[in-house]
């Protein structure tokens, strides 16, 4: 027993040796570390897994091409299975390694409004590309909150637009019936406010049909659209909830073409088991679909995966939900970049100047060119009011093998959700007690 005692208390002993040892190498290292939350596993895991290959894949290159001013990243990949409680489970996990984490990318909008309430206290950003809390834009409330390129908002907005655009004006909506067919989460509630909102005042019906996750069984649902005859249907979904709603829609005879997805409902693995039965099918963009003539897209391939060095197949880079990756992360890694300009170039971030850089982003097109996402994405442009940047969207359509951009570039109107966004962030700052923030602490 003495001796097990003794080599039990070795072994602890040797572990906490090697752990201080590995947390001064760490020291040591010029080294950004960013935790990559994914789910490659469960029924969300076909849209999951090209986003976080698209993730890692960035990450890749810019360490290939040097760095960040030199500082290399270190990212450690923790698996959620898209479920709120494992996302929080990995963050708490995470957030105090390797010299704390500078910033975080939840990838869930059920895991983006638990964790909202612990980033403020752990001073770590959450970026958040077209998903989570929509009000969170205002960043005079949301000091961390960072849903870069466009919120949910603005894609019901351009939605609404695209339609309105199809009958020959926003009037012509009038008396119409538009159903929404949404994932009954977090998530799909996000489109109800600009929903509700486009309705009232252009005066169409909006008929709600929420969905339980993970969305396997919309029998019932599509018994309903087949009664009821909408002239569009909205799909809010995601995961197989996508490809289930497609194939319902074609056995119950609903046209694909007044049809239009959110963009969580716009990718490949959405339409590609169902194809020729999703012809014709729209959804809206988060301002790139898919692009394989990109130039980032070329440099994934040409330094990483023709060497045997990159994350996953290489047919998926330039598909859509790979390229939304890849821009969650250079949004991230340009947020650090920014940081560096101002706290020093060449050297390691914490949480609080990364909050600082992704506060004042000015992605020019020329930058964006240089960053391999000319054609790609426009330019974005944060502030301590405005943590968005941008709110520019298109519609593209499945033509049965591929997805084509179909429309020209709609944006969000900001009188509609410009109103919103601040009343639900007023209200969220009264809920939980919070003074917004005075210029002095903008410049912060």
């Amino acid at each position: 027993m003495k001796l097990r005692k003794l080599t039990l208390a070795s072994i602890v002993a040797a572990v906490s040796a090697s752990a201080l040892m590995a947390g001064s190498a760490w020291a040591d290292t010029k080294e950004q570390y960013i935790p990559v939350l994914s789910y490659r596993t469960g029924p969300y895991a076909p849209n999951g897994i090209p986003i976080a290959n698209g993730t890692i894949d960035y990450y890749k290159l810019v360490n290939a091409r040097g760095g960040i001013n030199g500082v290399k990243i270190a990212f450690e990949e923790c698996e959620t299975g898209y479920d709120t409680a494992r996302s929080v489970e990995c963050y708490e996990r995470l957030k105090g390694k390797n010299g704390g984490a500078s910033v975080i990318q939840p990838w869930s909008t059920g895991a983006t409004f638990a964790i909202t309430e612990k980033a403020p206290a752990d001073k770590i950003p959450l970026v958040t590309l077209g998903y989570g809390r929509s009000e969170s834009a205002d960043g005079t409330v949301f000091k961390w909150n960072f849903p870069l390129a466009g919120n949910y908002w603005v894609a019901g907005d351009v939605i609404i637009q695209a339609i309105g655009k199809r009958e020959g004006g926003l009037d012509k909506l009038k008396g119409k019936k538009i159903a929404l067919v949404y994932h009954d989460s977090p998530f799909g509630k996000e489109s109800l406010p600009i929903l509700q909102e486009r309705a009232r005042t252009h005066g169409f019906e909006l008929q709600l049909l929420p969905v339980t996750a993970p969305g396997v069984e919309q029998k019932a649902t599509w018994l309903q659209v087949r009664q009821s005859r909408p002239d569009y249907t909205i799909l809010w979904g995601f995961g197989v909830m996508n490809s289930t709603a497609l194939k319902e829609a074609q056995a119950t005879g609903y046209p694909r073409d007044k049809m239009y997805g959110v963009w969580w409902s716009g990718a490949e693995p959405d339409v590609q088991d169902v194809g020729d039965g999703a012809k014709g099918y729209n959804a809206v963009v988060l301002q790139s679909g898919a692009d394989f003539n990109a130039k980032l897209t070329k440099e994934a391939l040409s330094t990483l995966h023709a060497k045997g060095q990159g994350t996953g197949p290489k047919e998926e880079v330039g598909q859509v939900l790979y390229l939304r990756g890849a821009m969650s992360a250079m949004l991230t890694v340009e947020g650090i970049r920014a940081a560096q300009e101002r706290f020093g170039k060449g050297k390691i971030m914490t949480g609080e100047q990364v909050r600082w850089g992704l506060e004042n982003l000015n992605l020019t097109q020329p930058k964006l060119d240089a960053l391999g996402f000319g054609g790609v994405l426009r330019p974005i442009s944060t502030s301590c009011a405005d943590h968005m940047g941008a709110s520019w969207a298109r519609i593209h359509t499945w033509d049965g093998k591929a997805w084509a951009i179909s429309s020209d570039w709609f944006q969000g109107d900001e009188q509609i959700i410009k109103p919103m966004v601040k009343a639900q962030a007023a209200k969220y700052a009264a809920e939980k007690k919070l003074t917004p923030r005075t210029p002095a602490d903008c410049q912060s």
